[in-house]
């Protein structure tokens, strides 16, 4: 990838894994532009073995750059992508913001690369959410051997996924668990250390939330909007890697080998389903992986045409960081380098 890109957002976790993983891929430092809010502007930020100042969004100029990669929230991507995107600078966002608009679209590359084909229209790719990301790398294998009909699914998502403070948060009221020294909760509405929080995002009128909301509209507009699905997310004392428990109704019967193999050969997609103790993946193997894991792959009895799995992602890389670099290693190739 021989374009100049910026890190919108490169202070926070999502945007120093992104630089993480294009300094893994080698890329050229003098090509990456740091960007954040003038309360970063000047700092050093690290870059494989190089240092990289960041800028002030305020201040810069995108025409200096091909690509933008945002991830720093959707009230910045709102007033800002499209500035960006009107200096000819390709917009790519992990934020909330764009994700359910018609004319922008939604990628996984290994679910739905064809719809990157649209981005011109406003020259911004949405990102989708954590949970969505890995829940439909393991479906779409699934999918094209029969068509799903329901997705009935339970997420265990880290604290990561609220951000830094949501992992500083778990840090101090673990190490305080057993002091006089308790801190209050301010990123999450419970204590979250030793317990499981049924709440993410706000509540919606119909008793869901918004996180779960955004899995089944994402899905939706990813896959199929004939899945009918229900969703219950759920903020767990891990720090990375999101996990799900997934039942699922398909059209015709598909048996548990068919589903393994399917599986097995799905592009980003890891098998590791043994019945055996310790035959799975948990969030502690997945974190610093590329991989959806997929195991536990057993009949749903509870249905006809009934099948149960469990997911298992890094939720910083595949997630948000790796999903959109990959979106941009595709454009590039498919569209902007011929």
């Amino acid at each position: 990838m021989n374009f100049n890109i910026a890190i919108v957002g490169a202070t926070g976790n999502v945007g120093r894994e992104m630089l993480n993983i294009l300094s893994e891929k080698k890329y050229d430092a003098s090509k990456i532009f740091p960007v954040a809010s003038s309360r970063s502007e000047g700092m050093e930020i690290e870059f494989g073995e190089d240092k990289l100042i960041v800028e002030s969004i305020e201040k810069f100029d995108p025409s200096k750059v091909e690509l933008a990669l945002f991830s720093a929230g959707a009230s910045t991507s709102k007033e800002w992508a499209p500035k960006f995107a009107e200096k000819n600078c390709i917009v790519i966002d992990n934020s909330s913001h764009f994700r359910m608009e018609a004319d922008i679209p939604l990628v996984v590359p290994e679910v739905n690369p064809s719809d990157l084909n649209n981005y011109k229209k406003r020259n911004i790719i949405a990102n989708p959410n954590c949970s969505t990301i890995q829940l439909v790398v393991a479906l779409k294998p699934l999918h094209e051997i029969s068509k799903i009909k329901k997705v009935i699914v339970s997420t265990y998502q880290s604290v990561s996924g609220a951000g830094k403070a949501g992992m500083d948060e778990l840090f101090e009221q673990t190490k305080n668990m057993f002091s006089d020294d308790i801190k209050d909760n301010v990123k999450f509405t419970k204590p979250i250390a030793f317990n499981v929080i049924p709440h993410i995002d706000k509540f919606m009128d119909d008793g869901y939330t918004k996180e779960e909301l955004k899995m089944r509209q994402e899905t939706h507009k990813i896959l199929s909007n004939e899945i009918s699905f229900s969703a219950t997310c759920v903020r767990v004392p891990v720090f990375i890697g999101h996990s799900e428990a997934v039942n699922i109704e398909f059209e015709n019967k598909i048996s548990v080998d068919e589903a393994r193999e399917a599986i097995k050969n799905a592009p980003g997609c890891t098998l590791l389903d043994e019945r055996a103790d310790g035959g799975y993946v948990t969030p502690k193997e997945c974190a610093g992986n590329d991989d959806t894991y997929v195991s536990r792959i057993r009949e749903d009895t509870s249905t006809k045409n009934g099948l149960s799995i469990w997911v298992v992602s890094d939720n910083l890389r595949k997630g948000a960081a790796l999903n959109t670099i990959q979106i941009a290693e595709m454009l590039i190739e498919e569209h902007l380098s011929k």
